[in-house]
């Protein structure tokens, strides 16, 4: 009986600290949310406010990934496949799109696919679609080099005549409408850039003129950092525009303020998807870096997609989005023991230099910056739900100001930084503005404020808080708050919750 009358008085108070724990939550200073489950942002002295984050990735997140059906399958080809699986591309691009815009999915049927060389698709359309960790695509022999490359062409264009100075003096960060002198022209659904220019005060007050010099210093050049975001404009009330995705970076009159316009990319590819696949790469030796590179690599490119998808032993990434690649989704994808030296310019397991993209519900392991954008990314991108192990440095924007990225419950054990990183590489400088890091969890962090243009944000991350590499940075105002309870837990999830509720009611 005494031992009933125990068990009995253990599950009751278990079930009193879970109630009491279900009851601890807490809320952002700058993000709340009503009873209604919709998100109360609230504004800055300046107006600015965190971005909405939910349009990114695959047709912005207005669609699923799509399933395409199966038009050719393949098996492998002794001692190379290269030719095979190239030719079955080659062939398909050859085909007309159907009412979807898709030319047909190639299956790799399970085995071993020997690739001396690179497979490249340059067509909008296709998928390459595997069987899962049985189809194993292997980058043999040597040559450093990207196993699966998909791309387009040219560049985008803007259309004459079409340009437009913003008329606020500030735009601020998050938003999403703006007046401009006249939108004569202008209707829903046109594309257009957002344009901000750099200017050399913007420059000098970001001191990014004055970094200490070291033997292959290069100081920051205004011309480098004029910024264009592709966006769409929703609806038009007079001289003002709405656009789909916020502004991720303020438009200032004190830096040149803004202005927009339209363009065209027809030279760009759409709806491809790389699916389930093993990807590895030869080497000899652990340190060796002449061998496959990247195992995916896009650029050029929209609307398209990389899922389970597995890498091994490259020397810098599983996944590398270029510049030129916008509302890519990737996801529960891995990169697994890379092989190169442990040093700069290698081991970047998740890569995105382009904007509007997604990388979730990945993991990553022995790498050196597993999530991480380059120079001039413009967001929002989203990194949400991804794992890094044996990480070798940091998580991150890497260098010269990445705007408008959000992390999302990323763990790692190692570093999560945004910093001013000096004269590491040629000049890294400030490597990102306006990054939110969201229930994060990391050994240590370093998060410092730009001097000027923005912020950075730090809301429920776990782990300790250091200076960073450089003295005398202001470290952001951290909501920090080691226990659990942070609501919403994903602020990405919520706000694409929100922004379905929303879609749905004007269905």
């Amino acid at each position: 009986m005494k031992g009933i009358l125990s068990a009995v008085c253990l599950v009751i108070g278990l079930t009193s600290t879970m109630k009491t724990i279900a009851q601890e939550t807490w809320q952002s200073k700058y993000v709340t949310i009503h009873p209604d489950g919709s998100l109360q942002y609230i504004p800055d002295e300046k107006g600015n406010i965190l971005p909405d984050f939910s349009r990114v990735g695959y047709y912005k997140n207005s669609k699923p990934l799509p399933v395409v059906a199966v038009v050719k399958t393949l098996t492998p080809a002794g001692d190379s496949s290269q030719q095979v699986i190239q030719a079955a591309i080659d062939e398909l691009s050859k085909q007309p799109l159907d009412k979807n815009g898709f030319r047909g999915a190639i299956l790799l049927k399970k085995g071993i696919y020997n690739i001396p060389g690179r497979i490249t698709i340059n067509a909008s359309g296709i998928v390459l679609r595997g069987e899962g960790d049985e189809t194993k695509l292997v980058a043999t022999g040597a040559g450093k080099r990207t196993l699966i490359a998909v791309s387009g062409t040219g560049n985008s264009i803007e259309l004459p005549g079409t340009r437009q100075k913003i008329t606020d003096s500030y735009v601020p960060l998050g938003a999403k409408s703006f007046t401009i002198a006249s939108t004569k022209g202008l209707k829903a659904g046109d594309k257009i850039m957002v344009f901000r220019p750099a200017t050399q005060n913007w420059i000098s007050d970001l001191k990014m003129d004055q970094i200490e010099k070291a033997s292959n210093t290069l100081q920051w050049d205004p011309k480098e950092y004029n910024i264009s975001f592709e966006r769409v404009v929703t609806r038009i009330e007079g001289n003002k525009l709405f656009i789909d995705n916020p502004i991720v970076m303020a438009m200032e009159d004190l830096y040149g303020g803004g202005e927009i316009y339209q363009y065209t990319y027809n030279t760009r590819i759409n709806k491809v998807g790389i699916e389930n696949l093993f990807c590895e790469s030869a080497y000899n030796g652990d340190t060796d870096e002449d061998h496959g590179w990247d195992a995916i690599a896009f650029n050029r490119i929209e609307n398209s997609w990389i899922t389970g998808v597995t890498s091994r032993y490259f020397g810098y990434s599983c996944v590398n989005l270029g510049e030129q690649s916008t509302c890519i989704t990737v996801d529960h994808c891995k990169c697994l023991a890379a092989k190169s030296k442990i040093e700069g310019g290698r081991r970047y397991s998740f890569n995105n230099d382009g904007q509007l993209n997604l990388v979730s519900n990945c993991f990553a392991s022995e790498g050196r910056h597993d999530y991480v954008t380059g120079a001039r990314v413009r967001g929002p991108n989203v990194f949400y739900n991804c794992v890094a192990e044996q990480e070798h440095d940091d998580i991150g924007p890497h260098h010269r100001w990445a705007m408008g990225t959000l992390y999302d419950n990323i763990v790692t054990d190692g570093e999560i930084n945004a910093q001013d990183r000096g004269n590491w590489g040629t000049g890294h400088g400030w490597s990102g503005v306006n990054q939110v890091f969201w229930n994060c969890k990391a050994t240590r962090s370093a998060i410092q404020n730009p001097w000027v243009s923005g912020k950075n944000y730090v809301i429920g991350m776990k782990g300790q808080k250091y200076e960073g590499r450089l003295k005398g940075r202001t470290a952001t105002d951290w909501e920090e708050k080691s226990q659990a309870g942070l609501a919403p837990g994903s602020l990405y999830l919520a706000q694409l919750q929100e922004y379905q509720r929303t879609m749905q009611k004007t269905q």
